[in-house]
């Protein structure tokens, strides 16, 4: 995943339906004899809407919370869309534009306070390590230069086959990956973190060695390919916001037949596009062990 020198304003079109980090906070300077206990926390996506239904599916979302042994604060810290899932996923197709139109910033959100109730109902609320006051402000230090460069959410994790060892054609960026760069910093600091198993998701999709297409002016411009272009477009048509029941349907059985039945895919990956022969078995939502991390400096002796 391709790291940017900055990160560019937001077009006022992008709208969320919920706002990106309603609450949000400074990350406060910690003294450095300060011991601060690290917890993991997991809860299903829109747990607050939906409850623990996206929890059977797996689907889950990733956070990591603080607790100040000096000041007995609590602290959450995660990484999320700006403009919800759909608009990471799927660009908008404007009228007047040529291009399609990606909503796909995510960004970190740091507040005080854990919503116990929000992690542990439905997810996980458990201690995994604990640091210095000293090695949460580099943390801190790292959590702006990972969010000022790592600046776009992607979903999708494409690989060639549901094999272990298969080639990773592309990697997904979202709120578990940023969970576990934090987990890395935090080792490489210092920390020792407690044996436990973590688990998280993937949304994987199945391809053969994929093939790139261009980027935005190549495809769209002046000078593009206006048959390429017709063929991005029309793929993505399916993926709009659905209205009725009868609309959600006829757009269901278009990406089936796309995807499944003619194994297409068109991917926008750190802004080009790339074509993704679908294979077998196509999509799968996986819920798989990735261990907490051994750091490459000796503990702090927290």
């Amino acid at each position: 995943h391709r790291r940017f020198d900055y990160r560019p304003k937001t077009d006022p079109y992008c709208q969320a339906r919920y706002t990106f980090c309603p609450t949000g906070s400074a990350v406060p300077v910690m003294k450095e004899e300060d011991v601060i206990e690290v917890y993991r926390l997991q809860a299903p996506v829109w747990e607050f809407k939906y409850g623990d239904l996206l929890g059977h599916l797996k689907i889950m979302h990733d956070a990591v919370g603080f607790r100040s042994s000096l000041t007995g604060k609590n602290y959450t810290m995660e990484w999320y869309e700006l403009f919800q899932l759909g608009n990471c996923t799927f660009p908008h197709l404007r009228p007047g534009m040529d291009a399609p139109f990606w909503c796909n910033q995510g960004a970190a959100c740091f507040y005080e306070g854990i919503d116990d109730a929000h992690w542990k109902e439905n997810g996980t609320l458990v201690l995994v390590t604990t640091i210095s006051g000293a090695m949460f402000n580099e943390m801190a230090q790292w959590v702006k230069y990972d969010n000022e460069t790592g600046i776009y959410y992607e979903t999708w994790t494409v690989q060639a086959s549901p094999d272990k060892k298969s080639t990773v054609w592309f990697d997904s960026y979202e709120c578990s990956k940023f969970i576990l760069r934090t987990y890395q910093k935090l080792a490489d600091l210092g920390a020792v973190f407690k044996k436990i198993q973590t688990n998280y998701t993937s949304i994987i999709l199945f391809s053969g060695e994929p093939i790139y297409l261009g980027n935005e002016t190549s495809i769209f411009g002046p000078q593009g390919n206006k048959t390429l272009a017709a063929a991005i477009r029309d793929f993505y048509k399916p993926f709009k916001p659905h209205q009725t029941v009868r609309e959600f349907f006829v757009d269901l059985f278009k990406i089936i037949d796309r995807v499944i039945l003619n194994h297409q895919f068109f991917l926008f990956y750190n802004l080009e596009y790339w074509f993704l022969p679908m294979k077998f078995p196509y999509l799968k939502i996986v819920y798989e062990e990735v261990p907490l991390p051994v750091g490459s400096k000796a503990s702090f002796g927290v």
